[in-house]
């Protein structure tokens, strides 16, 4: 796929993002945590030219794309969806829409299957950079000390604790099999189409599984209640009911925010989620 249209493609999951409301996390109709939406436009379009460049390694991707970012939003808004679409981006250098997702998919578990030590040396750089706030702390090959391995193996490490450590343990299984089928669908079946297939996908999320930034913020328990609260709004995104129909629903975003509750992985993995789905359906 020619790099142009990659970063076209990644600027659109970007902003498709903020479009949607996805309660906790930032968007045009809701800022929150001291951030804007115009803030993650700036970002993705900063981000979009290291990230998607033709040839560049996956570490090399990664913290050229996290330096791009902090020189226009000196701070970190997007490290979480820079990790999952690197090594898409990647096999992208190789792949063609024509070749349908199947492809894509084998040619990401090669791109993973290959990472080294230089490119967790350069993932680590840009996490430290980044500063996420617990990203990366481990007991072994920890982000303040030089790794040893290669990324992937440094990513198995956290898998269990981490969803996007997860993708690279397991070839981003959640959005092949659980974003990216909701997305579409959703896209297809409502008249709201790309705006609902992102909250759709954000809750489906949400409800799967314990967000990780939610626990590294606030703990287990916390992550667990919001699983709790996002089930009976992905059961009506699923029945295709107009979220933003419901006050309710605005006011679920509100208190997540005033909670101080911000469910950045699952909104990275929906970013991820959508720009696979702009790849392979030409949605953008």
């Amino acid at each position: 796929m020619h790099s142009d249209e990659l970063r076209r493609a990644f600027r659109w999951a970007c902003a498709l993002d903020v479009q949607a409301r996805k309660p906790g996390n930032v968007s045009q109709a809701s800022a929150g945590h001291r951030m804007q939406a115009g803030l993650f436009i700036a970002s993705a379009a900063a981000a979009a030219g290291p990230l998607c460049e033709h040839g560049a390694a996956v570490g090399e991707r990664i913290e050229h794309a996290v330096q791009a970012t902090l020189a226009v939003a000196h701070c970190n808004t997007n490290l979480g969806i820079l990790l999952l679409c690197a090594p898409l981006a990647l096999a992208c250098d190789s792949w063609s829409r024509e070749q349908g997702l199947p492809a894509l998919r084998q040619g990401l578990n090669d791109v993973l299957q290959g990472l080294d030590v230089a490119d967790a040396r350069a993932a680590y750089r840009a996490i430290a950079a980044a500063q996420p706030g617990g990203l990366g702390d481990a007991a072994q090959q920890d982000v303040r000390a030089e790794p040893t391995i290669g990324l992937r193996e440094a990513m198995a490490l956290t898998a269990d604790r981490d969803r996007i450590a997860f993708q690279y343990r397991h070839g981003h299984a959640d959005i092949f099999e659980l974003g990216l089928p909701a997305f579409v669908s959703q896209a297809q079946a409502t008249g709201r189409g790309r705006t609902a297939a992102m909250q759709r996908c954000y809750l489906e999320y949400l409800a799967a599984f314990p967000d990780s930034h939610i626990v590294r913020k606030h703990g287990a328990a916390a992550a667990h209640s919001v699983m709790a609260e996002a089930l009976p709004w992905r059961d009506r995104s699923r029945a295709g009911e107009v979220l933003d129909a419901d006050p309710a629903f605005a006011a679920w975003d509100a208190s997540l925010k005033a909670r101080a509750i911000n469910p950045g992985t699952s909104a990275d993995l929906s970013v991820a989620t959508a720009l696979v789905a702009a790849l392979c359906n030409g949605m953008f």
